[in-house]
């Protein structure tokens, strides 16, 4: 295959991604986003065997079954509540990938010149972080590792270390006065632990901003890798992965009204919790009261309905009670739509994949800046799990974590019914005043 055919079928591949990555924003084609993508990528890798005339290795196909067998076989077992560890998981293999490459291409120590040696470096820098970041997201989503911040004694001043030892073992792989594999396992090691340093102290409900970045780190190893080998199709891939999720990282963010920095530098955005008086909790549960009374008139006469699901759905697996629920009103006559927050759960689009697995119709599946003017126009608004993502304060209460964040307007609904697992304010710690 001459290069210029090469040149061709990359661009048409890489275009087939981008198609696929569009398809992925849509509820509707999302299924069919995905395919396109996974095909392409299969093209890719069959593409460059046969250009680089290794298509016959036996040893490849091996790995290449293997890899798809236990991914077949994972995939099968994986239960949906699970989705969010496995994303992170599967990135941080994507990192350690990066990573491989840029090991193997610094093995060629005789035939590698400083731009090969440079982008290897970084290949095998941002490789590492994105691995061992990943692994610590995926330990905290599983609950292998605390999911609150975890901030070590002077841990400001350890990372702050740990990236100039980053930048140092980098600058010392260009230099071939020094010793290679040394300065090669040095950059492996710190870079790893700077991964650790930097992912420990975000807290579970910043995951979902967290797993976008790291997302957006392998497809930049990817992408560095692939200049280090010389590898068109990778740069171009990896690359495109890299932008996305930066783009991504940037709307999570504008999304949850939280700056990057204050997440990866472990400020929670948490205020603290103050205990109630007894006086105000008596008042909130007189308020309880006439709702449980009409609770049954109240969903029997309503016609336009808006459920809003949240983390706690996911935590409490109650995806089927929901559908359960939303075909009883369907049935009683009423319109029935799922009010979807782009930070709501702890990775992009988890109330989607909860809700799909319930077998809920994507149509029914509502961003919130489709379906948010409706609210005014419905007789109930039903809120599973949700808390910050529905709490008016952040329009109102300046000085608080929340204030600017977009969020769903469910006060405008006729009625409201929260179905929560206590009377606290959410991750935020900002007191609900629908409640």
């Amino acid at each position: 295959m001459t290069d210029t055919v090469y040149l061709i079928v990359s661009v048409i591949l890489t275009i087939g991604v981008l198609i696929g990555i569009s398809l992925l924003s849509r509820v509707k084609t999302a299924v069919y986003g995905n395919m396109l993508s996974v095909l392409c990528t299969a093209g890719a890798i069959i593409v460059t065997m046969y250009k680089y005339g290794i298509l016959s290795l036996v040893e490849l196909w091996i790995s290449m079954i293997a890899g798809l067998v236990v991914g077949l076989i994972w995939a099968y077992r994986i239960k949906m509540i699970q989705m969010p560890q496995v994303v992170a998981f599967l990135n941080g293999l994507g990192g350690a990938a990066a990573a491989s490459i840029a090991i193997v291409t610094l093995l060629d120590i005789y035939t590698l010149d400083f731009f090969a040696l440079l982008t290897a470096a970084l290949a095998l820098t941002i490789g590492m972080v994105t691995l061992t970041g990943s692994m610590v997201a995926a330990g905290k989503l599983h609950k292998l590792l605390p999911q609150k911040p975890i901030n070590w004694r002077y841990h400001q001043g350890i990372t702050t270390i740990s990236l100039i030892l980053v930048i140092i073992s980098i600058v010392l792989i260009c230099i071939p006065t020094v010793s290679l594999p040394i300065s090669a396992i040095f950059c492996l090691l710190i870079s790893g632990f700077f991964g650790i340093a930097f992912t420990v102290r975000v807290g579970g409900a910043d995951m979902p901003i967290t797993i976008s970045l790291l997302v957006s780190f392998s497809g930049i190893a990817d992408g560095i890798a692939g200049m280090a080998i010389n590898n068109l199709l990778l740069v171009i891939l990896g690359g495109t992965v890299g932008a996305s999720g930066l783009l991504l990282t940037k709307i999570m963010c504008r999304a949850m009204n939280r700056q990057l920095s204050d997440i990866l530098m472990g400020r929670t955005a948490v205020v603290e919790i103050k205990d109630k008086k007894q006086g105000t909790k008596e008042e909130k549960v007189a308020r309880d009261e006439p709702v449980k009374d009409n609770l049954e008139d109240i969903l029997k006469n309503a016609k336009r309905v808006i459920i809003v699901p949240g983390y706690g759905m996911a935590l409490a697996q109650a995806q089927q009670h929901v559908k359960q629920l939303a075909d009883k009103l369907e049935a009683n006559g009423a319109k029935v739509d799922f009010a979807i927050h782009p930070v709501a759960g702890r990775m992009p689009g988890h109330m989607n994949v909860l809700l799909a697995e319930a077998d809920v119709p994507y149509e029914k599946l509502k961003v919130m800046e489709e379906i948010d003017h409706e609210f005014e126009e419905s007789d109930l608004a039903i809120v599973i799990g949700a808390n910050d993502v529905i709490n008016p304060a952040a329009n109102t209460e300046e000085g608080t974590p929340i204030y600017g964040m977009p969020i769903l307007n469910v006060e405008k609904a006729k009625h409201i019914i929260i179905c929560n697992y206590d009377l606290q304010p959410g991750y935020s710690g900002v007191d609900n005043p629908l409640y």
